[in-house]
């Protein structure tokens, strides 16, 4: 096998004139194949160490040469096609293709690609020798078996539970760490889907690591922290002089991630205008800093992650659909913890011994302990597992904690609630009270309430008198913040403190929701 040799199968001689120019142009041999039966033919005759191949062929689809892996042998097989679909670029990495374009060809990317497939093949099999195989578990180049980003060495046994600094051994978390080692070899976007707390950055992060690009740099930007007003700056740059305060020329987030990987996190919160401007720069490959008409290439992995249903975005208009389907070329959906909670006890326990070690303690969980975190639904997901982890253990003064020295799960009292022992302000008559700290809260309307044993509101929730949900209302002349601030706060008690229930109850992102409580605390 020369590795110098391309077949190019593709049926259109513009597009295969084209594809050939450019593999010759790089200094590679290439020969071109119009059908699945020529290119079955110059496998044997040609050897080609790459194989750039065309889905929609006369006589088939370029999936079929998948199946004769023993004629194809260790061909590296670059897949090209004008209809891409989530099914399949999962069917093509599934079956070991190299990587995945899209039509039209970006020719700075295939010029890319090509390199990188003759780079990395040494590497590859260097790879494959180390790594071994370990069973039904996710097996991992030996580079990652070395550490991940808490510290420490990893134990063999580690190993098949934690994928680059995320832990489990569940059917779900085996099947994430799966699709992450496939997508990683290739160049595709990836587009990650979990609620908040669920590790889509690590998930970034695994893919950068295992990926060609490891030696570049991964930056990370949260596209719902960073004001409407910046985040195009932050993006894309801006010049000196552009707006008022630039005072100099600044490099943004595509600049900076050059020859890495760029994630963009919550990219639903983006503004619209600017999700057009980010769809151009995944189609060309190129773009400009705020302020300037030069055009500067885009050299980025592109991995973007959303807290919402991506589908649910497009039709509430959080997101455009023409960079849906352009993100989301290939999935990886994270599981809640509530449902791998056999991955509970495994992550609880690593946060332990982390928080130990740093503090130079000795402290371990007893299975009681165990039982009763896994009662809990976790709303928060794995940061809020960490979390409590962390609060019980600066809590704990004996080196094995039971479940009598946990802490409630709900230890916090909700937002609005009025604090034992506090003043309470009478209700009016218009059902309405105001806390110690100058917000309101808001009774519902129907038969009275009144104040349980705690001090705090009782609401009627539908399941008291009427089924009625509680109605709140407020006086004319109530500034909007103030209105506002009554319904969120009287809907998150009628959702028994659930965030999340909440949040999709308003319409609003859980983001969004965190962002009002905590101002609503600091008030």
């Amino acid at each position: 096998m020369s590795p110098r040799n391309v077949l190019i199968v593709e049926d259109d001689d513009n597009s295969s004139e084209l594809l050939s120019a450019i593999v010759e142009s790089e200094g590679f041999v290439a020969c071109v194949a119009r059908t699945l039966a020529e290119a079955r033919q110059l496998l044997v005759v040609h050897r080609p160490a790459i194989v750039i191949l065309d889905l929609g062929l006369p006589d088939g689809s370029g999936m079929d040469l998948f199946a004769d892996r023993e004629l194809r042998g260790d061909a590296e097989i670059v897949l090209i096609t004008g209809n891409a679909s989530v099914e399949t670029s999962i069917q093509a990495l599934r079956l070991g293709a190299a990587d995945y374009l899209v039509k039209p060809i970006s020719l700075k990317l295939l010029r890319s690609v090509l390199t990188r497939l003759v780079e990395q093949r040494p590497v590859q099999a260097a790879v494959s020798v180390e790594a071994g195989t370990a069973g039904t578990a996710v097996t991992l180049p030996a580079m990652q078996r070395r550490g991940d980003r808490s510290g420490g060495a990893a134990t063999d046994s580690e190993d098949d539970r934690r994928f680059s600094g995320m832990w489990g051994q569940s059917a779900g978390m085996r099947a994430v760490f799966q699709q992450i080692e496939r997508v990683a070899r290739t160049s595709i976007s990836v587009f990650i889907v979990g609620e908040s707390g669920t590790g889509k950055e690590l998930v970034a992060e695994s893919i950068h690591r295992l990926s060609h690009r490891r030696s570049g740099p991964f930056e990370a930007v949260n596209c719902g922290a960073v004001s409407a007003q910046l985040i195009e700056s932050e993006l894309f740059g801006h010049e000196k002089g552009s707006f008022t305060g630039a005072i100099k020329q600044h490099r943004g987030f595509f600049e900076r991630a050059s020859g890495g990987t760029l994630f963009l996190d919550e990219v639903t919160e983006m503004p619209l205008d600017l999700q057009v401007k980010l769809l151009r720069v995944l189609e060309t490959g190129t773009f400009s800093r705020v302020g300037s008409d030069q055009l500067l290439h885009s050299d980025v992995r592109l991995v973007a992650a959303t807290n919402r249903q991506p589908l649910e975005a497009v039709r509430d208009g959080k997101l455009r659909g023409d960079l849906y389907y352009r993100l989301n070329v290939f999935q990886i959906a994270l599981p809640p913890l509530r449902d791998r909670m056999e991955d509970l006890p495994l992550i609880a326990r690593h946060f332990l011994a982390g928080f130990a070690a740093a503090e130079s303690r000795t402290l371990s969980f007893a299975d009681s302990a165990i039982m009763r975190m896994r009662s809990w639904h976790w709303p928060g997901n794995v940061r809020e597992l960490r979390n409590y982890v962390q609060r019980i253990a600066v809590m704990a003064d004996s080196p094995v904690i039971d479940a009598g020295m946990l802490m409630p799960f709900d230890a916090e009292p909700p937002i609005g609630a009025v604090v034992p022992g506090a003043p309470i302000q009478a209700v009016d008559e218009r059902g309405l009270v105001m806390p110690p700290y100058g917000g309101v809260v808001a009774r519902p309307l129907g038969p009275p309430g009144g104040f349980d044993g705690l001090g705090t509101l009782a609401a009627q929730s539908a399941n008291g008198a009427g089924g009625q949900r509680p109605t709140v209302t407020v006086p004319v002349g109530t500034t909007i913040a103030d209105a506002e601030r009554a319904l969120i706060l009287e809907t998150l008690r009628y959702c028994d403190g659930a965030k999340e229930r909440t949040a999709d109850m308003l319409g609003i992102s859980l983001k969004t929701l965190y962002n009002r409580l905590r101002a609503y605390e600091g008030g």
